[in-house]
């Protein structure tokens, strides 16, 4: 609280008055970032509608990287804080899905996007690399790893398409989620 109340050139008592404690600031910066999404308006189609939320979801993490972490990890009970989760159990109790299994999934499908963002904004080398140079130098180590699948792997292992990724985990997951729907509703 001392450190944010030197940012803002005020005494660390005053900021009390307006949030309780670290953890009320920490909600406080979820919130706002949070409420910055731009949740998309449904469209009828289940799997485009959960790509666009998981989309908005990335983006308004990723404005603010340094705070991806706490944005992805606080469990907010503020309107902000579960729009993102009314949005997806919308999606899912407009295809059909029961609320308790809605809710699975949508635990399922958070988890996906939030787990993906959070090796995006946090993963070191070990998720890959972006950067020619730094592609060539991962390669090398993973081949020399003595490690034989790591070795096999090396050339995919090295590089990193965050965005590429991204889509990976939500189209698997996305699509795994689709195959519980009764043939009869719309995907």
């Amino acid at each position: 609280m001392r450190v944010v109340a030197r940012q803002l050139g005020v005494d660390a008592k005053s900021l009390y008055n307006h949030v309780e404690g670290k953890d009320g600031l920490l909600d406080a910066v979820a919130e706002n970032i949070l409420g910055g999404m731009d949740i998309p308006p449904p469209t009828g189609e289940t799997g485009n509608d959960l790509r666009a939320i998981a989309r908005a979801f990335r983006a308004a993490a990723l404005r603010h990287p340094q705070a991806a972490t706490l944005v992805l990890t606080r469990q907010l009970a503020s309107y902000a804080g579960l729009a993102p989760v009314e949005a997806v159990l919308s999606v899912l109790r407009a295809a059909g899905f029961h609320a308790e299994e809605a809710v699975h999934l949508v635990r399922t499908f958070l988890a996906t996007v939030i787990g993906t963002v959070l090796r995006e904004v946090n993963a070191g080398t070990t998720f890959g690399v972006t950067d020619v140079d730094g592609i060539a130098l991962r390669r090398v180590a993973l081949v020399q790893s003595g490690l034989p699948h790591v070795a096999e792997a090396a050339p995919y292992l090295a590089r990193l398409n965050r965005e590429a990724e991204f889509d990976f985990a939500l189209d698997l997951t996305i699509n795994n989620l689709l195959a519980r729907l009764p043939s009869t509703l719309p995907q």
